[in-house]
């Protein structure tokens, strides 16, 4: 196991910043996923981890020692590519036991380490195939023995299942989370795929045109995004957004926009008049039936439905809330068609609120004497950091 750490790496090209001043810290046996959309800077972040892109800026420290110039083959690293680039022409044996051969290891510890690591990943009977012979799931396998037989420190995967079909895509996952339970070696896995994301990684580095949004378990980045970014980008659907206002009204602080009117509580009126983000996902908003009385305390939010998807056991209606689209998610049927009306409720404290400005996420106030039960909905000033 290694322990990796991140000390302000850039790369630039030419004008373009593809990863801009990034600081990780990744623990031995961590199985940490760099997720963001295409061109956010994950691979080339990844690249520069193997020693096959060279930074512009910052370094790399394996267990303390720093490899930022270190040749690749010297790091103790083995990546895993979204190709697989197995040797066409070599058995599944010899491509597997490729690097050892590289090293000059002797035969027979060759032979030895090759049987072991196809066992692990159940690749037996395979050994005196060719790579056109496999499936794609069997050549990711391949890749991923031809990596462990190293015993190397950690292993990055650069977006390994992209290539596999969704039904194996989910195998797969399992596989690999296994894997690394069973070996407790460090992981850096890049992925666009958020449910790979979520259902594989003990830590998600959510990253944005170059720069970290957010780092944190996946319940921690999906429960309580840091950032604008953050909350539209996690979540099938995604989280809803629409802007509104901080204000001061009889007594206590409601959140206020045209159709959505959210309670926070306290009486402090230091905040009101503030501009904020609202954000509240789509399994938190229920219906509220047209003659039922609003219950007090909750938030409500009227709007006209656009759009209902049907998937399967559950529904998602597309709603328009002032000029703002909510989804509503719920099990099928919802009972709902384009055109209806609709009032919604939902906790407020399932209501998110970020700086517009920053699109930080505003962090809650500490309860002060007397105050407990209300001011903890009340945003403070200041918004957090990406970890």
């Amino acid at each position: 196991m290694s322990r990796i750490q991140i000390e302000g790496l850039t790369r630039r090209f030419g004008a373009v910043t593809a990863v801009d001043h990034v600081d990780l810290d990744v623990p031995d046996g961590d199985f940490l996923v760099l997720l963001g959309p295409s061109g956010c800077g994950k691979s080339t972040l990844l690249r520069m981890l193997a020693g096959l892109t060279p930074p512009s800026a910052g370094r790399i420290l394996l267990d303390g020692r720093d490899i930022t110039a270190t040749p690749p083959r010297d790091r103790d690293l083995a990546m895993v590519f979204q190709s697989y680039a197995l040797y066409p022409h070599l058995t599944v044996a010899r491509n597997i036991g490729f690097p050892l051969r590289a090293r000059r290891r002797p035969r027979p510890e060759v032979a030895s380490r090759t049987e072991t690591v196809a066992r692990v990943l159940g690749l037996e009977e395979l050994l005196h195939r060719r790579p056109r012979e496999l499936s794609g799931g069997q050549r990711q396998r391949v890749a991923l023995a031809r990596a462990l037989v190293r015993d190397p420190g950690a292993f990055l995967l650069d977006e390994p299942l992209s290539n596999l079909d969704a039904t194996l895509r989910t195998a797969t996952r399992a596989e690999l989370t296994e894997l690394h339970r069973r070996l407790g070696s460090t992981f850096v896995h890049v992925t666009h795929d958020q449910v790979e994301a979520m259902t594989m990684a003990t830590r998600i580095a959510v990253l944005n045109a170059g720069r970290l949004e957010q780092v944190g378990t996946a319940a921690q980045v999906y429960d309580e995004p840091a950032s604008v970014f953050v909350a539209g980008f996690l979540g099938s659907p995604a989280m809803g957004l629409l802007p509104g206002r901080i204000e001061h009204v009889e007594g206590s602080l409601r959140v206020l926009a045209p159709d959505v009117d959210i309670p926070l509580g306290g009486p402090d009126p230091e905040d009101a008049g503030r501009e904020v983000v609202l954000g509240i996902r789509a399994e938190h908003l229920l219906l509220v039936e047209p003659t039922a009385a609003p219950r007090p305390g909750a938030a409500l939010l009227r709007g006209t439905v656009r759009l209902v998807e049907n998937l399967g056991s559950e529904e998602v209606a597309h709603c328009l809330v002032g000029d703002a689209r909510l989804p509503v998610r719920g099990p099928r049927p919802l009972g709902l068609a384009a055109g209806d009306p609709v009032t919604l409720t939902t906790a407020p404290e399932r209501v998110h609120l970020f700086d517009p400005a920053s699109g930080r996420r505003l962090v809650r106030r500490p309860a002060s004497a007397g105050t407990a039960a209300v001011s903890t909905h009340v945003p403070d000033l200041s918004a957090v950091s990406p970890s």
